[in-house]
């Protein structure tokens, strides 16, 4: 990958670093986060405090590094989603801190109901993680490509909904939700991405970060297309003269009100981008929020009702129009309203 520099995208140069190392998988980052929680958990507790339960997946949604060094902290259901997630509701109730995992089309998708009566309904300290969520999950196609999740997982009382924009991220909010006590949802993607965050960048659940600030346009984002949204306010900058604010929006549930409803006032337009249906998920809760708050004009870039098809990531992030090129289409046509 060409080296980018983060003073020509107009990010701070303390948080983020040069774009010149390989790109690596959110999933990646769940899983070296997982097995250092182990570690620090085992360490300060007589007791076993980190346990991992898998739905016949566990190399896919990297637990298998946590197995190899806990195996007595793993718990293989087989493919059964809807057992996967109560009996992590039994491990919370123990005292425990159990973190779930299976591809997001299957957890939350078979297991919706399960999830609402026996985890947020009991607000049980379990971390579901849906992993090769997004079209970017390629080849698998739509049947694998979960594009509902985030909708059906905020509507839930008392869950909390992350979704992390590249490896180093992932590791902070694994880290974070594990210190969190109640549900969460952890949205992961399958194909490897460019990173931009470090381990000192920010990462405080419910707290959006603010990579570039700008006065005509802002570009809130979620997950990698967090990425796409840098380029496209470096090209709006370049080569139109418009300068974007962009926000890392990785908490979509709880919002960041005040950092959103501020970029709102300031530049009066807003373009939410993201790897899922616009309805229901980062799109619907910004409207949501600005709705009722501060009425400002919204383009929602997502997959507009329609599900997902097989392909490589790129070719279906063009396809679908959720690259910069088209981020960058759509501001210039909404700067001009």
């Amino acid at each position: 990958m060409r080296a980018i520099s983060p003073q020509k995208l107009g990010l701070k140069k303390k948080m983020y670093l040069n774009f010149t190392r390989d790109p690596k998988a959110t999933r990646s980052g769940f899983g070296d986060a997982l097995v250092t929680l182990g570690k620090k958990y085992n360490a300060k507790n007589k007791s076993p405090k980190i346990y991992a339960v898998c739905a016949d997946l566990t190399g896919s949604v990297k637990m298998d590094k946590f197995q190899k060094a806990f195996p007595k902290q793993f718990v293989q259901v087989g493919v059964a989603e809807q057992n996967l997630v109560t009996v992590g509701s039994g491990i919370a109730a123990m005292g425990k801190i159990p973190f779930v995992s299976s591809y997001a089309a299957f957890m939350p998708g078979r297991c919706w109901e399960q999830i609402r009566t026996t985890i947020c309904y009991n607000n049980q300290n379990v971390k579901l993680i849906g992993a090769h969520a997004g079209i970017s999950v390629g080849p698998d196609g739509a049947t694998h490509q979960a594009l509902e999740d985030i909708a059906t997982m905020r509507s839930l009382p008392n869950m909390v909904v992350v979704v992390p924009s590249d490896y180093e991220q992932t590791k902070a909010a694994t880290k974070a939700i594990a210190r969190y006590k109640g549900p969460v949802y952890l949205r992961l993607t399958r194909s490897a991405t460019p990173q931009f965050t470090t381990s000192k960048t920010p990462f405080i659940i419910g707290k959006a970060n603010v990579l570039k600030q700008g006065k005509d346009i802002t570009l809130i984002a979620a997950g990698p297309l967090v990425f796409e949204a840098i380029k496209a306010a470096a090209i709006l900058k370049l080569k139109h003269n418009i300068s974007a604010t962009v926000i890392d929006c990785h908490t979509i549930k709880p919002l960041d009100k005040n950092t959103i409803i501020s970029a709102a006032k300031k530049t009066k337009r807003i373009i939410t981008i993201e790897e899922h249906q616009i309805t229901g998920g980062l799109g619907g809760a910004v409207a949501e929020l600005l709705s009722e708050n501060h009425p400002t004009l919204i383009k929602r870039i997502g997959v507009n009702d329609h599900y997902g098809e097989s392909g490589e990531p790129q070719e279906l992030l063009t396809k679908f129009k959720l690259d910069a090129k088209n981020i960058v289409k759509e501001a210039v046509k909404l700067c001009k309203r």
